[in-house]
């Protein structure tokens, strides 16, 4: 009967479309022919019923063309409850769930994610109470945890710092705790993915980690600003490590070993090389230096909503006067970084900067960061921090009518255009180490020139 049904009716006229929503019923909506009879739609409903996980279906066969005329159309729905076999959990089973990190994250929150009883959730903050990796909850990466359907929390496992572990493990109904250091093995990977509207939107459409995508934005920081100048189009390829344990699960995403960003036509690249002084860092493939003195930005995305002028009507006292510095439009908690290593000079209040922040670089430089919410914890004046590093929040202390961060670039005392200054760029591979770099960084540029081409061919 279902093979009398199905060849006499057209694809054209059928469309199947199944939603499972969380409650215990849903809907399926069957356009059909008026020749179709009751049983017919019973048929109909109950093959559309096996696949009930919110998959969206349309199938249907092709019929004799002279069936098609003069067919009229009309809605029948039939509301459904869904069959308790397929929302019944047996209460033995257990589940591995996964949670990235996100800026601004406890445990409990991501407990609670996971779906973490609440009793579990109080017991596993008491037992990890002095955890050393509770205290180093980096955006990006990732927390995975075994968990019976009762939302009984069983294990819970987080790699932290330099490949070591965080385990939790529930043993006779108690938590067991360990922190420990283990060997973690490498695997390389390979992406490629063109921006349509957005860096983020494009690395993930690519499976590209976020901590990975981050890493990028990073590298190039001194010469893209990745709020500003992205363009539809805009192409890259990394290559970077994933970790994984010795029983082959993965623990997790490490460094980004090359990566091609090609920016409005102009190709940007980088490899990553260890020198013999035990100093990382992304040098061009020629060995140039990608560390500029100072970064582009303080904030990795914002939008700049003042700039550097003589002449700018203020918002608080309602006048025209010279903005001698970058406001950038944040939300407030946003973080702020250092934009070159130095040693703090200030860090408290100052009039209409609220909060603010003064770091003394090497020679004639000096940066400032006003209207902050907050510092970096630990941060104070004679504090000596590195290009990139954390050292307060957005916020809108002072006069300030909104979040932003004002920046300023001083030179010898004087503010400068941080847009319109040439600044020195890092040393480039030392003489002694040339060789090695062209030797340890040859494959690497390989494999990028592979991976282009590949996502070249697949575009065309």
């Amino acid at each position: 009967m279902v093979d009398l049904l199905l060849s006499r009716i057209d694809r054209r006229y059928i469309l199947i479309m199944l939603f499972m929503p969380i409650l215990s019923k849903y809907k399926i909506l069957v356009q059909m022919s008026s020749r179709l009879t009751k049983k017919t739609l019973r048929w109909l409903i109950v093959i559309s019923s096996i696949p009930l996980f919110g998959i969206l279906t349309a199938f249907g066969i092709s019929a004799n063309s002279h069936l098609l005329e003069d067919m009229q159309m009309e809605e029948i729905i039939r509301d459904l409850s869904i069959p308790d076999i397929f929302i019944e959990t047996q209460p033995h089973q257990t589940f591995w769930r996964q949670e990235s990190i996100r800026r601004g994250d406890t445990i409990a929150a991501i407990l609670s994610r996971l779906g973490v009883r609440k009793q579990d959730t109080v017991d596993f903050l008491h037992a990890a109470r002095d955890s050393r990796a509770m205290r180093q909850l980096r955006p990006g990466k990732i927390i995975y945890a075994q968990t019976a359907a009762s939302g009984e929390l069983l294990m819970l496992r987080y790699f932290f710092g330099n490949e070591e572990l965080f385990l939790m493990e529930k043993v006779d109904q108690a938590f067991k705790m360990s922190e420990r250091t283990i060997k973690l093995d490498s695997q390389i990977h390979m992406k490629s993915g063109v921006v349509k509207s957005s860096l983020f939107g494009a690395t993930d459409s690519a499976g590209i980690p976020i901590n990975v995508a981050r890493q990028v934005t990073e590298i190039f920081a001194s010469d893209i600003d990745f709020y500003r100048d992205i363009r539809e189009g805009d192409r890259f390829t990394v290559v970077y490590e994933t970790l994984q344990d010795l029983n082959g699960e993965h623990a997790g995403n490490g460094r980004v070993l090359a990566v091609e960003f090609v920016n409005n036509g102009r190709a940007h690249h980088a490899v990553y090389f260890k020198s013999s002084n035990g100093d990382g860092g992304y040098y061009t493939p020629d060995g140039q230096s990608l560390r500029k003195a100072f970064l582009r930005s303080p904030l990795t995305f914002s939008r700049i909503s003042s700039g550097f002028t003589n002449s700018r009507y203020h918002p608080v006292l309602k006048e025209w006067r010279a903005h001698k510095g970058i406001d950038y439009a944040a939300p407030t908690g946003t973080p702020v970084k250092a934009t070159a290593n130095g040693v703090v000079s200030f860090a408290g209040t100052q009039k209409g900067y609220g909060k603010i922040i003064i770091i003394k670089h090497n020679g004639k430089y000096e940066t400032a960061y006003g209207h902050l919410s907050r510092f970096a914890k630990g941060l104070g004046k004679k504090s000596r921090v590195s290009q990139g590093d954390v050292i307060g929040y957005v916020g809108a202390t002072g006069m300030a009518t909104a979040p932003h961060l004002h920046y300023e670039l001083r030179i010898d005392g004087v503010q400068r255009d941080p847009s319109k200054i040439i600044l020195p760029p890092a040393p480039p591979i030392t003489k002694r180490d040339l060789n090695n770099f062209h030797n340890e960084t040859k494959s690497l540029v390989a494999r990028l020139n592979i991976m282009r081409n590949i996502h070249f061919a697949a575009l065309n």
